[in-house]
């Protein structure tokens, strides 16, 4: 059942998508109105792909949307050929399974865009939309990269604006709202949170923002904190 304690406007605010890297963040984001949910697994290694058991539990107690990690192990983004068929075996499954859509990204060993192997994914994964996620932070050349992302079919770039968080990369995060120009949704994500996100707000006029909510030594998403990152995103 919703929380309905609190209330937000339904106007044009920006939406909120939670990272969970469990069941219980999951259902405790569906349940207090976030907008989206990106479920993976592992919250010490920035998320892997999470457990079929677990996105079958997800997709039949939450009716927000699901975009699932697609990231076969932790470390780098450079992925070899075994590496990449169990990505595309995964979006498959999941595909078949009634996920909403998918996060993932693969670079090259240029701190590139790896441009092939990514457009490959994102056809097998239409008609879902796919979300380049923050592997965007470790290219040399973010604009390039920005165009690079566009170019294989991507509807959402998760970024920090190449900083460890979005407060400290709010200017190319600013900047690449504008260089996108409506081909794509920036979503600013790193370090998001209620005590900065009406700054973020401000300043990045776009249409998603991304946190895990997360405030304590926990893996587990903060009731409070997602109710308060709504409500300021309503404001």
């Amino acid at each position: 059942m919703l929380n309905k304690d609190f209330i937000v406007k339904r106007n044009n605010s920006p939406k909120l998508e939670i990272a969970c890297f469990n069941l219980r963040s999951a259902l405790i984001a569906h349940q207090n109105m976030a907008d989206r949910v990106e479920l993976c697994k592992d919250f010490k290694d920035g998320g892997v792909t999470p457990d079929y058991e677990t996105v079958t539990s997800a997709l039949t107690k939450i009716s927000v949307d699901i975009f699932v990690m697609i990231r076969p192990r932790e470390g780098d983004f450079v992925y070899s050929k075994e590496e990449f068929e169990q990505m595309n075996k995964d979006i498959v499954h999941f595909k078949k399974m009634g996920v909403n859509g998918f996060v993932f990204a693969i670079l090259n060993n240029k701190n590139g865009v790896d441009v092939i192997r990514n457009k490959e994914l994102v056809k097998l994964a239409s008609p879902l939309p796919c979300t380049f996620h923050r592997a965007f932070d470790k290219t040399d050349n973010p604009i390039k990269a920005l165009e690079d992302v566009i170019k294989c079919g991507f509807k959402t770039l998760l970024t920090s604006g190449g900083r460890a968080t979005a407060v400290e990369g709010i200017n190319l995060l600013a900047d690449l709202v504008t260089k996108a120009d409506g081909r794509i949704v920036i979503l600013p994500g790193g370090g998001v949170r209620s005590s900065n996100i009406a700054q973020l707000k401000e300043k990045i006029k776009t249409t998603y923002f991304h946190s895990s909510a997360i405030t304590d030594s926990s893996e587990v998403a903060n009731v409070n904190e997602i109710q308060l990152l709504k409500k300021k995103l309503s404001m």
